[in-house]
């Protein structure tokens, strides 16, 4: 019997709710087609009617004019249907992937949360404030180190500021008397000049020289 009719294994598997929408769309299209050929059809009985008087011939146009409408009318009623079926299955695939997306959401912060819990749980805060103390130790020991360092040898620890004020006034005095005695020697003339320096009015003349 398996081997005549097959088995259940061999069925297809259900459409999805997008094979379902495609489907539709399909259907909606094809109704849209019909339609439009539809309303050509009246276009045509109207522009038949309004050539004719009144009589048998306009009266069979108009029934066929009738039956035309009425078919029009029945396939507008199922695009309309369609139209909403389409419209609820898509609202339910939106509805569908956001659940998706948000479960995905939910997932991934379920995960970074147990990571940071893990994370944390291998901090010690205990041993940081030990940390914390021993660089204060240290940098306190590095700053002692650094002041005996600088620490000068040559200078007493006890000096009289008064001697110090004295000390500092002889050597400004010292350095007046230095200045002083630079000027003098600028205006002294040299030692190698026999005699003073002739005035203006004691300047030879051209024709003196020329005499000499």
């Amino acid at each position: 019997m398996n081997r005549i009719f097959g088995t259940s294994a061999s069925k297809k598997p259900k459409p999805s709710l997008q094979d379902a929408i495609t489907s539709t769309d399909a259907r909606i299209a094809s109704i849209e087609v019909k339609v439009k050929k539809l309303d050509g059809e009246l276009g045509r009985y109207k522009d038949q009617m309004s050539k004719l008087r009144n009589g048998p011939g306009k009266d069979a146009i108009q029934q066929r004019a009738l039956r035309t409408l009425k078919q029009k009318r029945m396939y507008e009623s199922q695009l309309a249907q369609l139209t909403q079926q389409t419209f609820n299955m898509e609202s339910a695939a939106l509805t569908t992937e956001n659940l998706r997306n948000t479960m995905a959401t939910v997932d991934a912060l379920q995960a970074s949360n147990k990571e940071i819990k893990k994370q944390y749980g291998k901090i010690n805060i205990d041993k940081i404030e030990d940390i914390h103390d021993e660089m204060e130790d240290m940098l306190e020991r590095a700053n002692e180190i650094q002041e005996s360092l600088g620490r000068s040898y040559a200078v007493p620890d006890e000096i009289d500021e008064a001697d110090l004020e004295a000390e500092l006034d002889a050597l400004q005095f010292e350095e007046e008397e230095e200045g002083t005695s630079y000027l003098a020697d600028i205006n002294k003339a040299p030692d190698f000049i026999d005699e003073p320096p002739m005035e203006m009015s004691e300047t030879p003349t051209h024709e003196a020289v020329k005499a000499s």
